[in-house]
């Protein structure tokens, strides 16, 4: 009862803020993610407390240095954070590492959502997890395609059997921008790219095995808190 009144509260907080890019001029924490493919840097959400900060916490420890993008999808998104990929062997399968932890869901809608260059909580399916819970480190980065009226309609019809409602300004990021609607209320978006998305998109392309891992590893080098 606790847990389910604390995302009752995350989610009553969020209601009535600003949107996501009135908020931009506000000082955020920004971290500076340095991969082998070159430098991304996200900007984390103030609307979620507890993914910010506990993603700063490990990038502060160095958790991430040496890590992979140990699952990239053309078109969707890049996925990292996993500490079992340190150093691991080709071909093997990653995704299953963690802290020992997870995270209350933070969803923050309509005001964080999966638009191109979200940064989001990775978790375990509904079956095992049905409070849609985070993982303690794993996070993705969303390129997503841009959405034709059809696929917003198909999409917007699944979400709203679910209660959740896609705005105007939503709608238009999805077709305008892209990115990938239907994972919204889903998992939690906790920040944005705010320089990088050519490094985003270069990661997000390259060639695969068949559990969508790069055949050339991907190494996050380390995370710097820049403010």
């Amino acid at each position: 009862m606790k847990h389910n009144l604390l995302v009752i509260l995350v989610a009553v907080l969020c209601i009535g803020t600003l949107s996501a890019s009135a908020r931009k001029k506000d000082k955020r924490h920004i971290v500076r993610i340095e991969t082998s493919e070159g430098n991304i840097r996200v900007a984390l959400s103030k609307d979620t407390p507890l993914h910010s900060k506990n993603f700063l916490k490990l990038a502060r420890e160095g958790f991430y240095e040496g890590t992979l993008f140990h699952r990239c999808i053309k078109d969707f998104m890049i996925q990292g954070g996993d500490p079992d990929s340190r150093n691991a062997e080709p071909g093997k399968l990653l995704g299953d590492g963690g802290t020992g932890y997870t995270i209350p869901a933070e969803f923050c809608l309509p005001y964080w959502y999966h638009w191109r260059g979200a940064l989001a909580a990775a978790r375990e399916p509904d079956d095992v997890n049905p409070e849609m819970e985070s993982s303690g480190c794993q996070f993705y980065i969303v390129y997503g395609k841009k959405q034709a009226a059809a696929d917003i309609r198909k999409v917007r019809a699944m979400l709203e059997e679910k209660g959740i409602e896609l705005t105007p300004q939503m709608v238009d990021d999805y077709i305008m921008r892209g990115g990938t609607p239907h994972l919204d209320g889903q998992y939690t978006v906790f920040g944005e790219v705010i320089e990088g998305m050519d490094v985003v998109k270069r990661i997000q392309g390259v060639e695969t095995d068949k559990n969508d891992r790069p055949l050339k590893d991907i190494v996050v080098l380390r995370m710097i808190v820049e403010q």
